[in-house]
């Protein structure tokens, strides 16, 4: 390397190196680890799939896990998560110094230009300068000392950012899993249902044999034998309508879960008798448990916080900004002697300092202000939306488990009762001693029962899971 260009190299690796002394104060301030906010938030990875698919029947947990991995919402919301990662990695950047390299390069004509003679010796030598090259060089830097602390309040910003990003997985993933509770229990209150079904349409079809024993033993006429036939094709469309229904929640846990069409899929069935009864807890202990967990809650909290950054950033129109600029300049042109000679004798380097002090801004910084404030006021209106939202749905949860909890004691015995008065008119009809009306009537009752009992147990075991699933607990069913 030549000794010009081994000058200019020195010197920029030279200026360049002694910016951040010139602002180590400055830097320091905004490198300073303060803590961004109180919220504390679960780390979202993007990581790949840990669940395994089960090969038999899916539980809950399993659904569960299988979606927060595999569902495309979720997802998304990861992406969003890492591009607010790189959106904090960029802010921390910007407090470093700019470097930028330039060079022109331009060849000029003038057609018309007059030759010029001098006399070299004993030789004469003509100059013409019709046609002529210039070319120059610069090496810029810069950095921002102090600007009324945006740049900090920028990188808590981002970091806020990132955290709520975060927070918007938690609240998605606590979507799909109430969603997913929701569609299992349906799935399990149908299936029950259709065992209800199957075993009404045996005790038709029992008694549609008896009517036809009946029928051709000259007791029974041929409309009570209608009868019987019209009400086993009722049973069986119920069935038939049952298991539709089944099909149809399958399909929708299957779409949360991202599983093909094509695939089989079936759900276990969790003994949890006891559970329909169980103990509720208590609504305030709930809601004081979910304020303290939920995602939207602490989404919220910290969307305040951004708010007071925002102010803080507004009002920095009132403050002075200071800015360091080093830079190193040459440039050579043709026909004025040798090149590297000319770019060492036309170094041009320079370094300072640019102030700038905000007089009058026709009123803009203080409506900014203004403006946050308003933003903020907003922020915790919302807020409080939020949080009475919240205690709507757990006290709503909380009445529903405990009417159904009730509902289904009065159901189990009613079906119960039903059941011992039908087996008991269907062994007098058999006898004759009771006529067709009053059996069907006995079999609508133990089909009505039937319905309210399992309606009743399933959406205690539902409402009970909320209450669970609310206060941070595993939905266990």
């Amino acid at each position: 390397m030549n000794t010009t260009k081994r000058l200019i190299l020195v010197w920029c690796i030279g200026t360049i190196a002694a910016l951040p002394g010139l602002c180590r104060d400055s830097v320091a301030i905004v490198t300073n680890n303060e803590p961004v906010a109180n919220v504390t938030t679960t780390q979202t990875t993007t990581t790949t799939t840990t669940a395994t698919k089960p090969s038999g029947s899916w539980t809950l947990q399993q659904c569960v896990d299988w979606a927060k991995e595999q569902n495309i919402t979720v997802q998304r919301k990861r992406v969003n998560v890492r591009t607010a990662e790189l959106d904090v990695h960029t802010a921390k950047q910007n407090r470093l110094p700019t470097v930028s390299f330039s060079s022109s390069q331009m060849y000029n004509n003038r057609p018309f230009a007059q030759s010029s003679a001098s006399v070299v010796g004993s030789e004469v030598v003509y100059n013409s300068y019709k046609n002529t090259y210039t070319g120059s060089y610069g090496l810029n830097a810069s950095m921002t000392l102090y600007d009324g602390n945006q740049m900090k309040n920028n990188i808590k910003l981002k970091e806020l950012a990132q955290q709520i990003a975060e927070l918007d997985v938690d609240a998605s993933e606590l979507s799909i899993e109430e969603s997913i509770t929701q569609l299992y229990v349906n799935i399990l209150y149908i299936e029950e249902a259709i065992k209800y079904d199957k075993e009404l349409i045996d005790l038709s079809k029992q008694q549609l044999e008896r009517a036809k024993a009946l029928h051709q033993a000259g007791l029974l006429n041929k409309v009570d034998v209608s009868q019987f036939e019209s009400q086993t094709a009722a049973d069986e469309y119920q069935l038939v309508t049952d298991q539709t229904t089944l099909e149809n929640y399958k399909l929708q846990l299957r779409q949360l879960l991202e599983l093909d069409g094509d695939e089989s899929f079936s759900v276990s069935d969790p003994d949890f008798e006891d559970d329909v009864l169980a103990p509720l807890p208590a609504k305030d202990d709930v809601y004081a448990a979910a304020l303290a967990q939920r995602p939207e809650i602490k989404s919220k909290l910290l969307a305040m916080q951004q708010y007071d950054i925002n102010e803080d950033i507004a009002k920095a129109g009132h403050r002075p900004t200071v800015t360091a600029n080093a830079g190193i300049t040459t440039s050579n042109s043709s026909g004025n002697g040798n090149m590297f000679t000319q770019l060492k004798d036309q170094i041009n380097n320079g370094i300072g300092l640019t102030i700038s002090i905000p007089i009058w801004d026709h009123g803009k910084t203080k409506d900014a202000v203004e403006k946050v404030r308003l933003q903020r006021e907003s922020a915790y209106l919302d807020l409080l939306d939020t949080e009475k939202t919240l205690w709507k749905s757990i006290e709503t949860y909380w009445l529903n488990a405990h009417s159904n909890q009730q509902r289904y004691i009065s159901a189990k015995s009613k079906y119960d009762y039903a059941r011992q008065s039908y087996d008991l008119t269907s062994e007098q009809f058999r006898l004759g001693l009771k006529n067709i009306v009053e059996l069907t009537t006995d079999k609508t009752n133990v089909s009505s029962a039937a319905q309210q009992m399992l309606q009743a147990k399933y959406m205690a075991l539902y409402n009970l899971a909320m209450l669970r699933f609310y206060k941070g607990q595993n939905v266990i069913l």
